[in-house]
């Protein structure tokens, strides 16, 4: 079903020609199978956590958060409308600079790796409704767990860069982005970002073509996509294609209507007392979860064992990661993992060894360089930026 990809083939083959969407869909779904299977195995993918087919949206597996760096094969999918690219010609692909420049551009992907400087930057990539699952109540969307995120070196060119070369003029405000994929009906409003024109030059924000040392899996973003640093993965479109600089806000309604919360700080309201202000989100939260114990996992009283997790923010990086064992009622410090940048994740481990019997709560919390730290509750209505102290239950036997 899937050609294998070695490097920057001329031609990266997803389907074949003729072939349907629905050769991607899992072995079982392709028998004819009447109920999806939990996991799913894609092409270029291992067995991942399956929330829908079409468009693909696949979690990764905790184990995969032991490691620095999520494997690509391991790292989660999330598209938002059926029509993805599902091949690409890298002889004939072309990045278009478009809109309020001096000089258009249309870049080949060897044009990116050679004519710019090549940067790189460990950065978390993870969806808005990374754990929309443990929100209550409970609200409408994919009812992701903690694994609607993965961690990452890419590599790439400056963002800035591409738009020096183009010349943006005067007065702009925005700049717009567009990738590959397609609606699958004419009213349906393409997939369509925008950044405000300082975050876009501030060095930072990156079009990547390498993650981990390889080229993009398809399900990624072949064969380029944006990197926004510290920013929720709305904004990393996939299979990047257009960049378009405005001289006003982009009007869309993957800006005007999806992906706001409310205007405060803590990205809170209430379900009898919806917030009447709502803005793009765009900052990651401080939040650090469970790698292990898992849910339900059976230890042993007297015997040593290592609590672990990973904790991020927005950009600041991790100062402190806080464990208790006893609900709460005292905390001790973590032992942080390897710093591999601001924007990447801190792994962070804890030694317990249970001195009884019973059923254990488990909570965990972190806070920033900048003193954001997690809250005890938190709700809205999209199952946005969850940041809520979290907690794990073990049996201790």
């Amino acid at each position: 079903m899937l050609a294998a990809v070695g490097g920057y083939a001329a031609a990266v083959r997803f389907l074949g020609e003729g072939e349907l969407l629905s050769s991607l869909l899992p072995s079982a779904w392709a028998e004819g199978l009447a109920s999806a299977p939990q996991m799913a195995r894609y092409p270029q993918k291992t067995d991942l956590i399956l929330l829908t087919d079409r468009p693909p949206q696949l979690e990764t597996p905790l184990r995969y958060f032991e490691s620095e760096l999520t494997p690509n094969d391991a790292f989660f999918v999330r598209w938002h409308l059926a029509g993805i690219p599902t091949s690409v010609n890298t002889r004939t692909f072309r990045l278009e600079v478009g809109g309020r420049v001096k000089n258009p551009l249309q870049l080949s992907l060897h044009d990116l790796q050679t004519k710019f400087e090549a940067v790189s930057v460990v950065a978390l990539c993870q969806c808005a409704g990374n754990s929309r699952s443990l929100f209550e109540p409970r609200v409408a969307g994919g009812q992701w767990g903690n694994g609607a995120m993965s961690n990452a070196r890419w590599k790439g060119v400056r963002l800035k860069d591409v738009l020096d070369a183009a010349g943006v003029e005067p007065a702009t405000v925005e700049v717009g982005f567009r990738g590959l994929d397609t609606a699958p009906l004419p009213q349906t409003p393409r997939f369509e970002k925008s950044l405000p024109i300082d975050r876009a030059r501030d060095g930072e924000v990156l079009i990547a073509y390498e993650m981990n040392g390889a080229p993009l899996p398809m399900l990624n973003g072949f064969p380029i996509r944006l990197v926004v640093p510290g920013w929720y993965a709305t904004y990393w479109v996939k299979s990047l294609s257009e960049i378009t600089v405005l001289d006003q806000p982009l009007k869309t309604f993957w800006m005007d209507t999806a992906y706001r919360i409310p205007n405060n700080a803590g990205a809170e309201e209430t379900p009898q007392q919806l917030s009447k202000v709502t803005v793009p989100i765009t900052r990651m939260s401080v939040r650090s979860i469970f790698v292990k114990p898992t849910l339900g996992e059976h230890l042993s009283v007297g015997r040593s064992y290592t609590i672990e997790g990973v904790a991020n923010d927005g950009g600041s990086g991790i100062r402190k990661v806080e464990v208790s064992t006893d609900e709460g009622k005292t905390w001790s410090d973590a032992k942080l993992g390897t710093d591999l940048g601001k924007y990447s994740w801190r792994q962070w481990s804890a030694p317990w060894k249970p001195t009884d019997k019973g059923t254990y709560r488990l909570q965990v919390r972190a806070i920033s360089n900048d003193g954001r730290q997690q809250v005890t509750s938190q709700w809205n209505r999209s199952g946005y930026q969850r940041d809520v102290i979290e907690h794990v239950e073990v049996v201790v036997a």
